[in-house]
């Protein structure tokens, strides 16, 4: 999470318990929540990082495992809040363009872009993404991923229909629901080839040229 304006929500986080060394600030209710999330994505931003255990991740915190438990049942439920974050914050920005645009073409269009400028800007985040960081991880976890494609898959199914019967297309389900599925895999391309570049290939890459030739307008 490289954003000040991309941290979890810190109301829903529950009150810490977690001992701190002498001398060192005790955090307020709810932050060590978030800097757990947060130093886990942190870690993951780092290329080619091995899985993450939590005894990793409680000494680059400078706690105890047992301090770790204290906010979450399990490293399963730290991942799920790292993909909660990424759900909030990717279809917030989708339902704002739907709200906002009403050509179908230019929402499809920034659909892909936020989703793509969002891994971009969050590469620990593209690594839960792509599955890379759910490897040897509950499957369950893997699964909301696939949720969440899924569900970008049918915002821009609505999209390209609307475009589909704007243009007078006979089979505009047909055809929405064909491109639908090549821009889902396309965006799914450009974030894992991101996160097995090391981050070097940006998913952003030639993104207009390349819009322009999957979704025209």
């Amino acid at each position: 999470m490289t954003d000040a304006a991309n941290t979890p929500d810190e109301a829903t986080a529950p009150a810490t318990g977690a001992a701190e060394p002498t001398g060192r600030k005790r955090p307020k209710p709810g932050e060590r929540r978030v800097q757990i999330l947060h130093t886990l994505a942190s870690m993951l931003e780092q290329p080619g990082a091995d899985r993450i255990t939590t005894a990793a991740l409680a000494a680059k915190l400078e706690v105890s495992e047992a301090a770790l438990y204290r906010h979450f049942a399990s490293k399963a439920q730290m991942f799920e809040g790292l993909i909660e974050f990424i759900e909030q914050s990717v279809f917030t920005l989708v339902n704002q363009i739907g709200e906002r645009e009403t050509d179908g073409l230019v929402q499809a269009q920034k659909i892909l872009s936020v989703l793509l400028q969002f891994g971009e800007k969050n590469p620990g985040m593209t690594r839960v993404m792509v599955g890379d960081a759910l490897v040897f991880e509950n499957e369950r976890l893997v699964s909301r991923m696939n949720q969440f494609f899924d569900r970008i898959e049918s915002q821009l199914r609505q999209s390209l229909r609307l475009a589909a019967e704007s243009a007078g297309s006979n089979t505009p389900t047909v055809d929405a629901n064909a491109q639908a599925s090549v821009l889902t895999g396309f965006a799914v391309g450009r974030l894992q080839r991101y996160a097995r570049s090391g981050f070097k290939r940006v998913p952003t890459e030639h993104l207009d040229a390349a819009l322009k030739l999957l979704v025209g307008a």
